[in-house]
């Protein structure tokens, strides 16, 4: 004899180990295979609920749904009752023998027990198929229009799944849904609108997937049009009822109808400005009447929100509605504060109409959003400063989102303020963000930076903090725009970055990059003093400070070298920055030529060729390639044996035949190939400004 439910539950609370668990469910499960078996009607129920206990341990239970469907055909309520829980929670739409309840579920429609009837619309609204759902659609139909409220609202639920597997039926029930919105019955006025909107969503998605003209409005969207009206009303009528014991939660009346409303207002709405401007009075009442002490109002406020930014409405609604995300955002709830700037992000993305109040991510002062300060980018502009500190939130959900937003909120008013933001989250966030992070101050550096200037210094703070984890894009951009500035920012780029390199551990890999080649590149400007004095800030007083003068020193050369050497000597050095500084030891053996000493200009041979026996064939490759030219340069060549071996001509490393020296050693060379050799490294390597911006592109 099989045990009784309380039992089982009993025998499982009781197991130590997973395994005695496996154990006692293993038994059980063969018992009630044999019960199955024997067809033992009298335990038939007890069998299913053990088998509902055993699904929600996670136990294969498919063997049980037969049980389920005899369970359902009885004529006894309780047994119903166990067959159609078990049928909804152990069967999918998927399940073959799901077919074999649609002649018992058309029966029980038909019941004069009104609880009897409720089960079949439950099971209907979970689980039919598109083939049970055009055979039982008439049946369900008949309950739309039942004179108890508890089959009605059942019924709306049911017909919504029906019209969800089968939506060319839609169009002849849109009646029936239209009269169902007159209901007295809170309950029935819920399903009725959560229909409507699974109606509008269904028949969009079905004339998109049929290729039906976009202009061309359905008829179920025509007619619910004509419903607009209806529901403002509704939804006013909410707002300004008095206590109702019924409906009431936490002092707001029915906010889940409420919110339904909200969500159908915002399908009709959109792209329609007749039915916006029919609803724009009454969002607005729902936004400044709707108390937000409680979470029922916080979510009629938040789909108030989402409805205004969906309608075609004016340019004030729209600042009503950022103004009380704003109001969100000063939340102490996480998850509140979270909605509020996800929702936020997806408004300034979205917001790319700026002729219909669009919100555009625009200066304090409107530009372009609008006129004067009163428009919804201009008052999102206003809630900035709250957004930035959200920023520094124990959160990372919340600084993430507050990260997406404040991306969608710079403009070329702000781009400083927020990139100075940016870079000190940089500091704290977590590693793995760092490379995205990186990249998206790039975009913003590039679209909205004011001048080179600011573009460099900003590039060189953040390679200064995340060196380590940023791409080659902001290495190349930062090299490209050092090339393309003129002198003045080249010296100080020079200069800064070369501080920069001379305080790193060593482990700002993208700094050294850069740090190493405009050295390189631009070396001779740092024999030079620099300064300049940036341009002043005002505070939020208004008062200008007083100029501060940035300066650098000169340098000789002799600590240049030492500062690249220093890194290249360091085993953690990796094999890309030696390259570099190899290239970075050849210019600056031309950049200093007559304005260093000889010994720092022997150090920088030496510095060249000693990696000509690397085991890098990069590395080793340069190197003899740029000890050839600066021996070309003082008019030595080295001459190599023939080809052939034969003792014929011997050719030196430039490809220059002559008869005299001895082979292998090495010859004055012509005035011409001093000439050349001095030019290559006068210009070599250059930056290819061009090249690197059509990669970028790329």
């Amino acid at each position: 004899m099989s045990l009784k439910l309380r039992d089982l539950i009993r025998q499982v609370r009781a197991c130590k180990t997973a395994a005695e668990e496996r154990a006692v469910i293993a038994k059980e499960s063969a018992m009630i295979r044999t019960a199955i078996r024997e067809e033992q009607e009298h335990y038939r129920h007890r069998n299913v609920a053990k088998l509902l206990f055993m699904h929600m341990l996670g136990y294969p239970t498919h063997f049980g749904q037969l049980e389920c469907m005899k369970l359902v055909a009885s004529p006894h309520f309780p047994e119903k009752r166990i067959g159609y829980l078990g049928m909804m929670l152990l069967l999918s739409e998927q399940a073959d023998v799901l077919m074999l309840a649609t002649n018992s579920l058309k029966n029980d429609l038909n019941s004069e027990n009104r609880f009897i009837s409720g089960l079949a619309l439950c099971a209907i609204g979970n689980l039919a198929t598109a083939d049970m759902s055009r055979d039982l659609a008439p049946e369900v139909d008949k309950h739309l229009s039942s004179g108890k409220p508890y089959l009605r609202k059942k019924a709306c639920l049911a017909m919504a799944r029906c019209l969800t597997k089968c939506p060319d039926m839609a169009e002849d029930f849109v009646d029936r849904i239209v009269s169902l919105l007159n209901d007295r019955s809170h309950g029935v006025l819920i399903t009725v609108v959560q229909l409507m909107t699974r109606v509008l969503v269904v028949d969009d998605e079905h004339r998109a997937s049929e290729g039906d003209g976009a202009d061309d409005e359905s008829a179920c969207r025509t007619a619910f049009l004509r419903l607009v009206p209806t529901l403002v009303k509704l939804l006013r009528n909410l707002l300004s009822m008095g206590y109702s014991p019924d409906h009431d939660v936490g002092g707001i009346s029915d906010p889940f109808l409420q919110v339904q409303i909200l969500t159908l207002l915002r399908l009709l709405g959109a792209d329609d400005p007749r039915a916006s401007d029919e609803m724009n009075d009454v969002l607005a009442q729902v936004a400044t009447n709707t108390e937000t002490a409680k979470n029922a109002g916080n979510a009629i406020l938040y789909e108030c929100v989402q409805t205004i930014m969906a309608v075609e409405g004016d340019d004030g609604l729209r600042v009503l509605a950022v103004n009380i995300l704003g109001r969100f955002l000063l939340n102490r709830d996480n998850n509140i504060r979270y909605v509020a700037l996800n929702t936020l992000a997806r408004c300034v993305a979205d917001g790319s109409r700026p002729s219909d109040g669009g919100m555009l991510p625009v200066g304090d002062d409107g530009g372009e959003g609008g006129s004067g300060g009163n428009t919804a980018a201009s008052a999102l502009q206003r809630h900035r400063t709250t957004v930035v500190d959200c920023l520094k939130d124990p959160d990372i959900s919340i600084r993430q989102r507050a990260l997406e937003l404040i991306y969608h909120l710079v403009n070329p008013s702000n781009v400083e303020d927020l990139t100075a933001e940016l870079l000190n989250y940089l500091v704290l966030c977590p590693r793995e963000h760092r490379s995205d992070i990186c990249t998206r101050v790039l975009r913003v550096v590039d679209s909205y930076g004011p001048d080179d200037r600011w573009r460099v210094d900003s590039l060189v703070t953040m390679l200064t903090i995340a060196g380590r984890e940023c791409g080659t894009d902001v290495q190349s951009a930062t090299a490209a725009y050092v090339g393309s500035s003129g002198p003045d920012v080249r010296a100080y780029a020079s200069h800064r970055l070369l501080k920069a390199v001379r305080d790193d551990d060593g482990g700002q890999v993208g700094l050294l990059n850069v740090g190493v080649w405009c050295v390189g590149e631009y070396g001779d400007l740092l024999l030079e003093p620099y300064s300049y004095v940036p341009a002043p800030v005002a505070s939020d007083d208004d008062a200008v400070p007083d100029p501060v003068t940035v300066s650098f020193m000169a340098l000789d050369p002799a600590s240049v070298v030492s500062t690249v050497e220093r890194v290249v000597r360091r085993h953690t050095c990796p094999e890309g920055v030696k390259q570099r500084a190899l290239t970075c030891f050849v210019k600056l053996r031309e950049r200093f030529a007559g304005r260093a000493d000889e010994a720092t200009l022997d150090r920088l041979t030496k510095l060249v060729e000693e990696h000509g026996g690397s085991h890098c064939l990069e590395l080793q490759l340069r190197s003899v390639e740029y000890g050839a030219l600066i021996n070309a340069t003082k008019g030595v060549s080295v001459r190599l044996p023939a080809a052939d071996g034969a003792g014929g001509e011997e050719e030196d490393i430039f490809g220059v035949t002559s008869g005299g020296g001895g082979a292998g050693g090495t010859t004055p060379v012509g005035p011409e190939v001093v000439k050349a050799a001095r030019e290559a490294l006068a210009r070599m390597p250059t930056v290819d400004v061009k090249l690197m911006q059509k990669r970028r592109e790329e």
